[in-house]
């Protein structure tokens, strides 16, 4: 490219990049709270609001999936396809919620999952949601690309936090950003090994994270940057800093360098299920995450059952993607997972009401949560079981 062509093309991008900055930043305007005369019954009640009130590249952003959204829409459907088959007169007087996940007692089976730049829908960002997991009495996943550094989330709340790490190329960088969480208290590292995003509402949008989030991100990350790098340098050191080469050896090397219990997200293979077993993995995130990476993947609750009867016992199973409602809690349980996490409902409910949504949204899946326990006769959470499920046919 020459210098003519390419100082054209710098110009042109500073110009969009500069509208890009306005519409995203529609986000961060301060909290107004919720309309007086509503109150959100649902996930999707949540969903509405946030689309009303955050730009459309924000809403769109969180919410779309990967090219033609198919496996974004069968995460949920596939729920919907399981039906409940509850026994009668096994009535209980009181459902006890808690359960633990490595060790660490929660009060539901429900987890935060990691979401990125949280910052785009509330000025809190995961700080918002920190105070809000804390208070429900849940684990938070903190993604390194929240837009919020370790340690701010850390000193926002003294809930349980685990990190989810996208590997750096520079090993350096990785081991460091691991060094924080560990002297910031954080209890677990969960490493996404499904990568790769392409959504075509995001190249509609001419999505791109803000100049100034960008920056503080890597930052945040502990990579080292030039102050006067220009926003163009910037996104291109963002899409060469990431390794997208993984494999199974990073997670040796990330032994020899914690003591924290590992988790692998990503897993919808038995196969993959059974070497991280092998190799002395934790758990592991039965995951598509969330529809966002390579569309015509199966659902993560279809794989589920499988995996579970694999390695059930021999490690600690979680899942992501497509729980929109407790019974979709109950029906993860009933085939094998530990707890679920969930990311959209509350990036919706952040988006549309900052840390008051964030805990609305979790008490209604929780409070949804209870009564599916109830109606089933479950007493406490070991007492789901598979035989409450009709799979399909």
């Amino acid at each position: 490219m020459n210098r003519r062509r390419f100082a054209h093309w710098l110009a042109v991008y500073a110009a969009t990049s500069r509208w890009h900055t306005a519409q995203l930043l529609r986000a961060a305007e301060p909290e107004k709270g919720l309309a007086e005369s509503f109150e959100p019954a649902s996930v999707d009640d949540f969903q509405a609001l946030a689309k009303a009130k955050l730009s459309p590249m924000a809403y769109d952003y969180i919410t779309t999936g990967s090219t033609d959204q198919v496996t974004l829409r069968e995460n949920v459907a596939a729920f919907r396809r399981l039906q409940i088959l509850p026994p009668i007169l096994a009535g209980v007087a009181a459902v006890d919620t808690s359960t633990t996940v490595l060790k660490q007692r929660v009060t539901m089976p429900i987890l935060i999952a990691p979401v990125a730049a949280q910052r785009l829908y509330h000025p809190e960002g995961a700080k918002a949601t920190a105070r809000a997991a804390a208070a429900l009495g849940t684990i938070q996943g903190v993604s390194s690309s929240s837009s919020n550094s370790v340690e701010e989330i850390a000193a926002a709340s003294t809930g349980p936090k685990w990190l989810q790490l996208y590997p750096p190329r520079d090993r350096g960088v990785a081991e460091r950003l691991v060094r924080r969480a560990e002297k910031a208290g954080y209890t677990a590292i969960v490493v996404t090994v499904d990568l790769g995003e392409r959504k075509d509402a995001d190249r509609r949008n001419r999505f791109a994270l803000p100049e100034a989030m960008l920056r503080k991100h890597l930052l945040d990350c502990g990579f080292s940057i030039w102050a006067e790098m220009s926003y163009a340098e910037l996104i291109r050191f963002n899409q060469q800093a990431w390794d997208t080469a993984l494999s199974w050896e990073f997670f040796r090397w990330l032994r020899d360098r914690t003591r924290l219990p590992l988790l692998v997200k990503g897993v919808l293979r038995v196969a993959d299920a059974e070497k991280a077993v092998a190799i002395g993995l934790d758990g592991i995130v039965v995951s598509n995450h969330g529809g966002r990476r390579l569309d015509g993947m199966p659902a993560s609750i279809t794989c589920l059952p499988a995996i579970a009867a694999a390695v059930g016992g021999k490690t600690e199973i979680l899942l992501d993607s497509g729980v929109r409602r407790g019974t979709d809690v109950l029906k993860a349980l009933a085939l094998g997972a530990k707890a679920v996490l969930v990311g959209r409902p509350y990036a919706w409910a952040l988006g549309a009401d900052g840390e008051r949504g964030v805990h609305t949204v979790m008490t209604l899946l929780h409070e949804e949560f209870t009564a599916a326990m109830h109606a089933c006769g479950c007493a406490k959470v070991s007492d789901i079981s598979r035989d409450l499920i009709i799979l399909p046919k």
